[in-house]
């Protein structure tokens, strides 16, 4: 079978290349996970509480990782999805053993480098392509290194990051379906090209490559976008952008909707943090843009307002039918039309403007 990235050379460049963490001694560090596994449980009786939702299915306990330990987790999981996309799409045919070799090496070093650079900008991460049903990773170094530049009450700021990402393990917990849709619109996106195996995977490299090209040149005016190019496939990405927001902007809902009760400088923390989103130097801003986190910044504001419309409309127990299946997910144009939605799963409300 073709081999589309040569995966160990991937971890090995994600480790060679990566950032080292701060300055702890070993008792810190220890005392920081310690305190993360505590403050996960602590968040997830708020979380449930706030939503409403619980968990159907049986999961691992929070990981609390390193930086390396985080690239290796999402190789492995990648490694699971895209093998045998990559052995259908190409039908099985060897392209010959030195193009393969070559071709899957350079995939490595590209995907890599990308890691690296993610692995000491993520604080923490809902897993879910390795293993049902998924696994909650914490990346204690960039949570460390982060409070401290914020100045940030190291208990408040923790707390407040795991508020965030046991609202995705829960999504994907009480929603049992969520994890199986998701990895099918995934396959979905790959079924919707038109063009042949050999094109696309050709495609996918490009598309890996740019990505790559951008954390080493800020210049660079390539677009990831460049892989999408049929209509069908912009259909799914519509549809994996809607689903993304809805997950992103409902995590944020449930900080701000906790926060207040439970983190006493959750306004100053909220405040410097959206700061640090903002700000960056050229070469960070344009290298957020070509890996999509400008994107996901935009999800966290038109999610949480989209959320938050609904819930003001119909309340919590009225926007979790949201969950109920993939066909009471918002829409990409109901994302900024809460109305749109509330009238298509709940039927009109009294006193609101007629939706067309």
């Amino acid at each position: 079978m073709a081999q589309f990235v040569d995966w160990d050379l991937a971890a090995a460049t994600a480790g060679a290349l990566g950032k080292s963490g701060p300055k702890v001694s070993y008792d810190e560090a220890a005392e920081v996970v310690t305190d993360l596994r505590r403050l996960t449980d602590e968040a997830a009786g708020h979380v449930t509480s706030y939503t409403g939702l619980r968990s159907q299915v049986a999961h691992p306990p929070v990981r609390v990782v390193d930086r390396r330990d985080w690239a290796a987790v999402n190789i492995a999981g990648l490694r699971e999805v895209i093998t045998p996309l990559v052995s259908r799409l190409s039908g099985d045919k060897q392209p010959g053993a030195l193009t393969d070799a070559i071709g899957s090496r350079l995939t490595g070093v590209q995907a890599g480098t990308v890691l690296a650079y993610l692995s000491g900008r993520v604080l923490g991460q809902y897993e879910v392509f390795s293993a049902e049903p998924g696994q909650l990773l914490l990346i204690a170094p960039n949570i460390v290194e982060v409070e401290r530049k914020l100045q940030a009450d190291p208990r408040d700021f923790r707390l407040w990051v795991c508020l965030h990402e046991v609202t995705h393990r829960t999504q994907f917990t009480a929603v049992p379906w969520m994890r199986g849709h998701f990895l099918g619109e995934v396959q979905a996106f790959v079924d919707a090209s038109q063009a042949g195996g050999e094109h696309l995977l050709e495609r996918l490299r490009r598309g890996v490559a740019t990505l790559s090209d951008s954390v080493r040149d800020p210049e660079s005016r390539a677009s990831v976008l460049d892989i999408v190019q049929t209509p069908a496939q912009r259909a799914v990405l519509d549809r994996l952008t809607a689903l993304m927001t809805l997950l992103e902007g409902h995590a944020e809902f449930v900080m701000d909707g906790v926060g207040p009760e439970v983190i006493p400088s959750v306004e100053q923390i909220r405040a410097r943090f959206n700061r640090r989103r903002e700000s960056g130097n050229p070469l960070e801003k344009a290298i957020r843009k070509l890996l999509g986190i400008d994107v996901k910044m935009r999800q966290y504001a038109e999610g949480r307002k989209f959320v938050h419309g609904v819930v003001e409309r119909v309340g919590m127990a009225g926007f979790n039918k949201i969950f109920d299946s993939p066909l009471t997910l918002p829409r990409l144009d109901e994302l900024g039309d809460p109305d749109a939605w509330v009238a298509r799963v709940h039927g009109p409300v009294p006193g609101s403007a007629p939706t067309a």
